[in-house]
């Protein structure tokens, strides 16, 4: 068996960015996952992806270590900040721009 949560965490601090999403940033599989990879490529910061389609228990052990049952998940700078609905909140009021300045 994997250790998903050694791999979630060299995922997560790979890029300033990281999102957990059903898809791709090119070929999402669900509206929520396709906005919130919009919104993180709007920033122009360099973002990694994985397709929780592709792994199942990868996204089970995700949901434990987050206490957040749905995708996608986002994460900036390796700390989880939420799904799609705060991550575009987070966009429109500034806040991701600072978030990923300092």
């Amino acid at each position: 068996m994997a250790d998903y949560k050694t791999l979630i965490e060299q995922q997560i601090k790979s890029k300033p960015l990281f999102i957990y999403m059903k898809g791709t940033p090119s070929m999402p599989m669900c509206g929520f996952s396709a906005r919130a990879a919009e919104v993180l490529a709007r920033t122009g910061a360099e973002f990694g992806s994985f397709n929780i389609l592709d792994d199942m228990n990868l996204f089970e052990e995700l949901k434990r270590m987050n206490q957040w049952p749905t995708s996608p998940q986002i994460y900036v700078k390796g700390e989880f900040v939420g799904g799609c609905d705060i991550i575009c909140e987070l966009a429109e009021s500034g806040e991701l721009a600072k978030m990923l300045k300092n």
